[in-house]
């Protein structure tokens, strides 16, 4: 082959070759590392998932907290039992609550503008909770004072203000439906363990008279377990009459109120903790391209060199192989 009779096989030349062909590779890498970066960051990918990404609204925590806490309050001003109520005067157990979200720029004066409601003679606070860049208060107010309320949280200009009326009418009818049911079983267990004790009394003198010692204590014992089982039975009854009771009395507590649930966001056109983040958040990345750099051409680059050496070695063992094979095949040949 005359392209391998005019290749030098020299130590020397096999050198320089080596070093140029390992240059090359160095110079391009280095070339493809500065360069690819720029370029990506001039033209962005249009891969599908970044279209998804632009297209997706940026999220923000105290905007996703602002969603969290409507999603709360509509859920909790759904009240209402849900079915058909029975009946004309469905109208007598109507309850009304309401719901506001309030964006501000001055978060500290429009929260203490709710806040100081507390100290009204005619307004409850139930719950109120304060945070760094929102707050949110939960109380009911007299009916008397509804309007004069309602004017007041106008005044904050809220972004959302819903009202939400619905009857608690079945719900209090279940609530007597029960109760008449429990107390019906408590008669009924009252009246078993008067008839129960009479029959065992009862027993208990039959066996006294004959002198029948074991079944006496036989009775004896079948007796205190099924007085400790009524009993038990009258406690477990006399539970759940106490919390229907208290649930009725909660929900009729109900209809001479109005409930507020008030959600401020604070909603500034520049905010100072933002942007300090932001910075920081570019100050890290800077910080990590620059140290991904520094491996590359380090680290990163060393292991290139001995990837490129792996194939040189080859290369030059395959040509040295096909040299002196062509040699012993044309010496065999000419033979």
């Amino acid at each position: 082959m005359p392209l391998l009779k005019n290749i030098d096989f020299k130590t020397g030349s096999i050198l320089k070759i080596t070093g140029l062909a390992l240059g090359a590779i160095i110079i391009i890498a280095l070339a493809l590392r500065l360069i690819i970066p720029s370029f990506s960051a001039l033209f962005p990918a249009s891969g599908i998932k970044n279209i998804m990404m632009q297209s997706a609204p940026a999220f923000d925590t105290d905007e996703a907290y602002y969603k969290a806490g409507r999603g709360e309050m509509e859920i909790y001003s759904k009240g209402g039992t849900g079915g058909v109520t029975m009946g004309a005067d469905a109208e007598e157990f109507e309850v009304t609550e309401y719901s506001a979200a309030i964006e501000t720029r001055r978060l500290e004066d429009t929260c203490a503008r709710v806040a100081a409601l507390k100290a009204r003679d005619d307004v409850v606070f139930e719950s109120a909770g304060e945070y760094e860049k929102s707050c949110n208060y939960s109380f009911k107010v007299k009916q008397d004072s509804v309007a004069e309320i309602l004017s007041i949280i106008n005044e904050l200009d809220p972004k959302e203000l819903n009202e939400n009326t619905y009857t608690i009418k079945r719900l209090i009818d279940d609530y007597a439906g029960e109760t008449e049911i429990l107390e019906k079983k408590m008669a009924s267990i009252e009246e078993t363990l008067a008839n129960a004790v009479k029959a065992y009394d009862d027993i208990t003198n039959l066996a006294t008279r004959v002198q029948d010692v074991e079944s006496l204590a036989k009775i004896i014992d079948s007796k205190i377990n099924i007085i400790e089982r009524l009993t038990q039975e009258k406690i477990n009854v006399n539970a759940q009459l106490e919390r229907l009771e208290r649930a009725k009395a909660e929900q009729l507590d109900r209809l001479d109120y109005t409930y507020f649930n008030i959600y401020v966001l604070e909603n500034k056109f520049v905010d100072g903790q933002n942007l300090k983040d932001s910075w920081k958040i570019a100050v890290k990345e800077f910080i990590r391209d620059i140290n991904e750099v520094v491996q590359d051409i380090t680290v990163g680059l060393a292991a290139m060199i001995f990837f490129a050496l792996q194939y040189i070695i080859y290369f030059f063992i395959i040509l040295v192989i096909v040299k002196y094979g062509w040699h012993w095949t044309k010496k065999i040949w000419d033979k």
